[in-house]
């Protein structure tokens, strides 16, 4: 969705007030990911999502300075299994990079970059 009040607007009856009272529950990370693909869609961005039979999938996919980057977004600290088993194939998949957004500040752990959650609008094309 575009707007993430009308996803939350959508889900059961009483959700609303629980969201309103800061208790997110097993909808914190579609919440979350709906966040960043409305920062995306306002930049313009297309939204790119990559699913493999095999269970491997990415949040999105973006050209961010001239490369191809991952982006995978996180409710809680976590590993990201599907990125780093893409990371470790760049032959195979083209990729060498990946962002994770969530609960971090910003850093940089091999070729994956954190930064929290909130910095996601400015993955701008460069």
């Amino acid at each position: 969705m575009k707007d993430t009040g009308l996803l939350i607007s959508m889900l059961e009856d009483g959700t609303q007030f629980d969201v309103l009272q800061g208790n997110l529950y097993g909808y914190k990370g579609a919440i979350f990911e709906n966040l960043i693909a409305d920062f995306f869609a306002k930049m313009g961005r297309k939204l790119y999502y990559y699913h493999k039979d095999s269970g491997l999938e990415i949040d999105f996919v973006i050209r961010w300075r001239g490369e191809c980057v991952l982006v995978e977004v996180k409710a809680e600290t976590g590993n990201a299994k599907s990125a780093a088993t893409i990371l470790k194939h760049p032959e195979k998949y083209h990729v060498n990079q990946c962002i994770k957004l969530g609960n971090y500040n910003v850093g940089r752990s091999g070729r994956i970059l954190t930064l929290p959650l909130y910095m996601g609008f400015l993955l701008y094309e460069v």
